[in-house]
């Protein structure tokens, strides 16, 4: 009997140093990358684990080696993965977490929501936020802080699972609420997780960034959430705050603390202001203010200009 192979895995030991660049998104390979911290506070023993859907030719490896250049000399490991070794690596090892009113669990691990509270049910897969990474969950506890608070309109940018968007979806379940990435799977994802979770009313738009006319169309958005990579937020600075409403809400994630300087400095010059930061080992998440008037950008975004940014780190 033959085995279907569905994609490929490529490993190689990095540095943190090496990990924090991968992560600031300065490269472009039609691959997925993850960076892990395999001994805790070791800034040596780093892992860089690329996922793409076809077997890696030369040019491939090639490219992975330069973003790990400590591992020169290291023959990367390459594994075919079938859809039954997606499901395992998946679920292993993925607790129930706890944020606030909110709990995130896997099919394996099952759990009751708290009184009061909200569980939703996460399957890790091809798109990123099960809540596990200190950014998403940090953003759940953000979220679950601003309860108390009135929102009507909301957009998630760079949805992955959808997880950020239900719990929005609790919080204020009037609010008209969209979720976007750039991903269309991960749209899938998310419409499969939203069926899961008995989540309704979801708006769910592939674009590119806030790029788009169906998100357009939407705007403005009293709360803006992306939890994306420090690199695209400070490219994407002008057309995020320009579809906040004045006054707005904005909660951005997927940065470093090394990063945040210059995230925040990208929103200040769209008139936002830096209203709380939530640190979590060396990810950092913030809580910004639109300014009183709407931001109009002096000339509209173009995608075609993301190419240029570049940060410090």
């Amino acid at each position: 009997m033959s085995v279907e192979i569905d994609s490929w895995k490529v490993t190689l030991p990095c540095t943190r140093a090496e990990a924090e660049a991968i992560d600031a998104g300065a490269f472009a390979l039609d691959a997925v990358l993850m960076t892990t911290e395999e001994v805790e506070d070791d800034k040596e023993r780093w892992r860089l684990d690329a996922y793409m859907e076809h077997e890696p030719d030369a040019a491939m490896l090639d490219a992975l080696r330069a973003l790990a250049p400590s591992a020169a000399g290291v023959a990367p490991a390459i594994e075919a993965l079938t859809a039954e070794d997606w499901v395992k690596m998946s679920q292993a090892g993925l607790e129930p977490i706890h944020e606030g009113r909110f709990v995130v669990h896997t099919s394996a691990h099952p759990i009751e929501a708290p009184e009061g509270g909200r569980a939703f049910l996460i399957d890790a897969g091809r798109a990123f936020g099960t809540g596990h990474h200190a950014t998403t969950s940090g953003c759940l506890r953000m979220l679950d802080s601003m309860a108390a608070r009135e929102f009507a309109s909301v957009i998630d940018v760079g949805t992955g699972t959808g997880l950020l968007a239900f719990a929005a979806a609790h919080l204020w379940p009037d609010a008209k609420i969209a979720a976007t990435d750039i991903d269309p799977a991960a749209i899938d994802v998310t419409r499969i997780n939203a069926a899961d979770n008995h989540i309704e009313g979801l708006e769910l738009i592939v674009a590119d960034g806030a790029l788009s006319d169906a998100i357009a169309a939407l705007a403005p958005y009293d709360l803006v959430i992306a939890n994306i990579l420090a690199g695209p937020l400070v490219s994407m600075a002008p057309e995020l705050a320009a579809i906040a409403d004045a006054g707005a809400t904005i909660v951005l994630a997927g940065l470093l603390e090394t990063q945040r300087e210059q995230v925040v400095a990208a929103f200040a010059d769209c008139g936002c202001a830096l209203a709380e930061v939530d640190r979590r080992g060396d990810w950092t998440i913030l809580r910004l203010t639109a300014g009183e008037t709407r931001y109009v950008p002096a000339s509209p975004p173009d995608p075609k200009g993301r190419d240029g940014w570049a940060l410090d780190i």
